[in-house]
């Protein structure tokens, strides 16, 4: 993948992308995460012109970033650079789902939410009402 491939993603690889790091944030890719990122992809108004094929070249993107020492510093470069900020909100509410996905969150995918919380500059109480609803609608 060379390096320009890395930066035109639109606003629907980045919600993707952000998907994907939380679902890998804790070395283990859970098929309720993956099946939850597909739904997503599939069922909400964001995505309604994405093209499925770019979530291979996505993933891979983040699994190339996160690899490297400062990978996930320059994943949230690319996610600030080219997701509109009215969308910062709803990548963290995806994020949430994915995390909440398997019925649990902890360790690494907190602490992913929380770098996330602080690089989009997600408001605390706002983040507290989203982690709040991915909660209810993931509980069993």
């Amino acid at each position: 993948m060379s390096n320009s491939d890395t930066h035109v993603l639109s606003a629907q690889d980045c919600l993707v992308a952000v998907m994907v790091t939380v679902s890998a944030s804790d070395e283990n890719i859970r098929t309720s995460e993956l099946v939850k990122i597909q739904s997503a992809v599939n069922n909400l108004p964001i995505f309604a012109e994405y093209d499925i094929d770019r979530m291979n070249v996505v993933s891979q993107i983040v699994f190339d970033l996160i690899e490297q020492e400062d990978g996930l510093d320059a994943l949230f470069g690319l996610i600030r650079e080219n997701l509109p900020e009215r969308l910062y909100e709803t990548a963290y509410a995806l994020a949430c789902d994915v995390a909440a996905a398997d019925g649990k969150v902890a360790g690494p995918e907190n602490r992913l939410l929380e770098e996330m919380r602080y690089e989009l500059n997600i408001d605390r109480l706002h983040a507290a009402a989203i982690e709040r609803g991915a909660r209810a609608r993931h509980l069993t």
